[in-house]
């Protein structure tokens, strides 16, 4: 089923403003001999105005309804998970959520989750190499990378 483009949400900051542009996402998709299909091109764009991670079913719901079901969106989005194009984040409540790629980004991205309305704010810090090293290093360890998130209750919520 093809699923048209529509755009009834703004970019928010400048994690959306560097975010590909849809010539530049066909293009990767090509190169790997994949086209961009209706609902490819709907996902992209959604996930293009936002600048945190979406679940499946936050995707689905921003489709106009009846262009797609969400057996394509999971499908579309295991594709482009493969292809390296979105990369899919848990937050340890069973629900995976993604978020679009640029090319040569390794979604090494940390976030702020808020554990009553499950917000997710993305942020900018991180652990310098340094003090992987170290921590490796201190108990023997090669090659580490880490994984972080900060779970809290967000402004709204409080």
């Amino acid at each position: 089923m093809s699923c048209p483009d529509h755009h009834h949400q703004h970019a928010h900051g400048p994690a959306a403003a560097g975010r590909a542009e849809l010539p530049e996402l066909a293009h990767r998709l090509r190169r790997q001999d994949r086209k961009l299909t209706g609902a490819r091109q709907a996902i992209f764009e959604i996930l293009r105005r936002q600048r945190h991670p979406l679940s499946n079913k936050e995707i689905f719901a921003e489709l106009p309804a009846g262009d797609c079901d969400l057996a394509t969106v999971y499908r579309s989005l295991h594709l482009l998970e493969d292809m390296r194009m979105v990369k899919r984040f848990d937050f340890g409540d069973g629900v995976a959520r993604y978020e679009l790629l640029a090319e040569g980004d390794d979604g090494h991205h940390h976030h702020l989750v808020c554990t009553r309305c499950a917000a997710v704010v993305e942020i900018a810090e991180c652990f310098t190499r340094e003090l992987e090293d170290t921590i490796a290093r201190q108990n023997g360890f090669t090659a580490i990378s880490h994984k972080l998130e900060f779970f809290g209750i967000c402004p709204r919520c409080q």
